[in-house]
């Protein structure tokens, strides 16, 4: 059976192809009764509208881009969801893109098969940015720090965070502190340690490098790099500050696994406040991140942009300190 074309509703209702469109397209200008009597031919003939050449010929999709390059761990879950509810709220579909192809990304937004682009995508440098900026495509990130008349940001205040968790630990006595890395260029990794970094300086107490260790964002990177440091005998940290709540896991696995004791012996510190670190094994201490409410601000920055109401502005949502069990005072050191 072939498909129904707008010719067939034309014909079948009697009248022109321009009205059926008008009907269709909700316009204006015919009678009540003739548009009634369209909508119903079209309804009985089984009439599908080809939104692609509507698309075309408005050059709207209805559909936003994510762009990630992970989609490991429970944030990416929250996120994606957070963001899926508000562009269905708004009439819009969305296309989640997980590459590390900038490429792949350039081409969806500057093809514009996609009406906005959120981008949490470290791939994406300075000269891409640049392009996408010439070219005027609506865009709001999640990993980087831009304002202008098509771009936005809404981020975490990561350097705060990474405060909070450095004052925390000095205020229980701890001195030597080891930092669990992520991504070396991921945003909030470098804000994280800046902020945490920044603090132990400012009390006097310095970071020592052989104290930084590679976990990824991810369990199993973390308990692998913290046993190899275990087993080369070297002076552990009283404590651990891990990028996310998933390295503050593997970290606690490895440290059990190797005889040690959590809070006992070490401290640790996730961030994130995933679901899994208030029901793991000492409760992780962390920094609640508001995941969702970021997913949402996303979504209405870029349709402001997509509809011109706004410009583009950069929005930072602060953490919280979420203290729990995994940390105990530094019995070695006095507290004044």
């Amino acid at each position: 059976m072939s498909k129904v074309t707008i010719k067939d509703v034309a014909r079948e209702a009697g009248v022109s192809i321009s009205t059926v469109s008008n009907a269709l397209n909700d316009v204006d200008v015919i009678h009540p009764a003739t548009k009634e009597h369209i909508l119903k031919v079209a309804s009985r003939l089984n009439y599908i509208p080809n939104l692609n050449g509507k698309n075309l010929k408005s050059s709207d999709t209805k559909v936003l881009g994510l762009f990630l390059t992970s989609i490991k761990g429970p944030y990416y879950g929250t996120l994606t969801d957070a963001i899926y509810n508000e562009c269905e709220k708004a009439g819009y579909e969305l296309n989640v893109f997980l590459t590390k192809d900038h490429k792949n990304a350039l081409g969806n937004i500057l093809g514009k098969r996609i009406d906005g682009a959120i981008i949490l995508n470290e791939w994406i440098n300075d000269e891409h940015i640049t392009l996408l900026e010439n070219a005027n495509a609506p865009i709001v990130f999640l990993d980087r720090e831009i304002e202008n008349k098509k771009m936005a940001s809404v981020v975490f205040d990561s350097f705060k965070g990474g405060q909070s968790v450095a004052r925390y630990l000095i205020n229980m006595g701890h001195r030597n502190i080891g930092y669990i890395s992520g991504y070396k260029n991921n945003y909030d990794n470098m804000e994280r340690f800046k902020g945490f970094k920044d603090t132990l300086i400012e009390f006097g107490i310095g970071f020592s490098v052989v104290n930084r260790l590679d976990g990824y964002f991810e369990e199993e990177a973390a308990y692998t790099a913290v046993k190899a440091f275990v087993k080369t005998g070297k002076k552990l940290p009283d404590a651990f500050f891990a990028a996310n709540d998933l390295s503050a896991i593997g970290c606690i696995k490895a440290l059990k696994s190797e005889g040690f004791s959590v809070p006992e012996d070490i401290s640790v510190v996730g961030f994130d406040d995933i679901e899994a670190s208030q029901y793991f094994n000492p409760a992780i201490t962390t920094v609640s991140n508001p995941i969702i409410r970021q997913g949402r601000a996303a979504v209405e920055k870029l349709l402001d942009m997509i509809q011109d109401k706004d410009k583009g502005s950069v929005e930072k949502l602060e953490g919280s300190l979420i203290i729990r069990d995994s940390c105990s005072i530094n019995k070695n050191v006095f507290i004044g």
